[in-house]
């Protein structure tokens, strides 16, 4: 029995910024250096590592930088953002498969907005509110996030192929700035 309700948004208290800024988008992804971000969820790593070959076969993107982040609820270390955002030109984020994560995902999709570089976060769409919450709290509501069906954790090497398939066209769209693609969850 809980004796107390976990905060999925990890005790982070909203900033006293007026509006976190949005990093310049590329028009195209092509040579460009693409970091992914993973938390420890299972299929995280291999969602994303799937997501950066994918950008490599049909966007040209010149080079992967992956990080791990040690835990799911804790925001990306400032040391390893610093590092990414001096060696990559974009961010994929994920995957926020649960309340905590989706929260901290999209904290750190802010933090590397804040720092000048475009990034894309993943959750699943069982974690919309909790993903939009955090970005309420980051001053940043609105914030715009790619959703992919829940679970991830329990899929096969096909079926995590087949949903960063499904959710390419949506994180290019947030890398590049095209609208294109409408905010909801991918099929898969």
């Amino acid at each position: 029995m809980f004796e107390s309700m976990i905060d999925p948004t990890g005790g982070w208290a909203a900033s006293a910024t007026d509006g976190a800024p949005r990093a310049a988008r590329p028009d195209r992804l092509d040579g460009l250096t693409v970091g992914l971000l993973a938390n420890t969820k299972r299929n995280a790593e291999a969602f994303l590592e799937a997501v950066g070959e994918l950008l490599a076969g049909e966007h040209a993107t010149a080079g992967v930088v992956r990080r791990t982040k040690a835990s799911i609820v804790d925001p990306v270390p400032a040391a390893t953002l610093a590092e990414m955002v001096e060696l990559c030109d974009v961010v994929v984020i994920g995957v926020g498969d649960c309340g905590s994560c989706s929260a901290s995902a999209v904290a750190d999709g802010i933090a590397f907005e804040a720092a000048g570089v475009p990034a894309a976060v993943i959750c699943s769409d069982a974690f919309r509110v909790t993903a939009e919450a955090m970005a309420g709290l980051r001053d940043s509501p609105g914030y715009e996030f790619a959703l992919t069906p829940h679970p991830v954790a329990p899929l096969d090497a096909d079926g995590v192929r087949e949903r960063a398939v499904a959710v390419l066209p949506r994180l290019v769209g947030l890398l590049t700035g095209a609208s294109a693609v409408p905010e909801r969850a991918v099929a898969g």
